[in-house]
C-alpha cells in the first residue's frame, strides 16, 4: 500500500481555540449558521475571521474543530444530567456555553462544584413533588 503524501494541520493552541470561539460565538456568524442548510459560506467566513487574527485555518479546519467542540460541550451537559454523577466541566466550557447554551460569556473561571440553584433545579427534575393521594 502506498502511504499518503498528505500532511496533518498543526495542532490547534489554547488561544488559537479561544479566538476561533471569539469569531464562531459573533451573533452575525451565529444567525447565519442557524438560518442556513449549507454552511460552508459561514464557515469560509470563521476561516476569513481566522486569517484577520493571523491564523492559517481553512473552512475545513475550522468546521472540524467547531464539530469537535460542539460535541464535547454536549457531552458534558449530558453526563451533568444524569443524577449521581460529579458534575464535570470540559476545556472552553464557558466559551462554548456562551454560544450554545445562550448564556453569557464570564471572565471567572467555571467553579467545578455544582451551585446551589444547579442542584435545586436538579433536585426537582429527580424527585418531583408528587401531589398528595386523595
Amino acid at each position: 500500500m502506498k502511504s499518503q503524501n498528505r500532511r496533518r494541520a498543526p495542532a490547534w493552541t489554547e488561544r488559537e481555540v479561544r479566538d476561533l470561539t471569539t469569531v464562531w460565538g459573533d451573533k452575525s456568524v451565529l444567525a447565519e449558521l442557524r438560518s442556513k442548510r449549507q454552511n460552508a459560506k459561514v464557515f469560509e467566513k470563521i476561516s476569513s475571521g481566522m486569517k484577520d487574527r493571523d491564523y492559517n485555518r481553512d473552512l475545513q479546519q475550522c468546521h472540524v474543530k467547531i464539530k469537535e467542540l460542539r460535541q464535547a460541550y454536549q457531552k458534558n451537559r449530558e453526563g451533568n444530567g444524569h443524577s449521581g454523577s460529579e458534575p464535570q466541566t470540559c476545556r472552553f466550557y464557558d466559551e462554548l456555553h456562551a454560544i450554545l447554551g445562550g448564556a453569557a460569556t464570564t471572565t471567572e473561571p467555571r467553579a467545578l462544584t455544582p451551585s446551589k440553584e444547579w442542584e435545586a433545579t436538579r433536585n426537582r427534575e429527580t424527585h418531583p413533588k408528587q401531589a398528595p393521594r386523595p
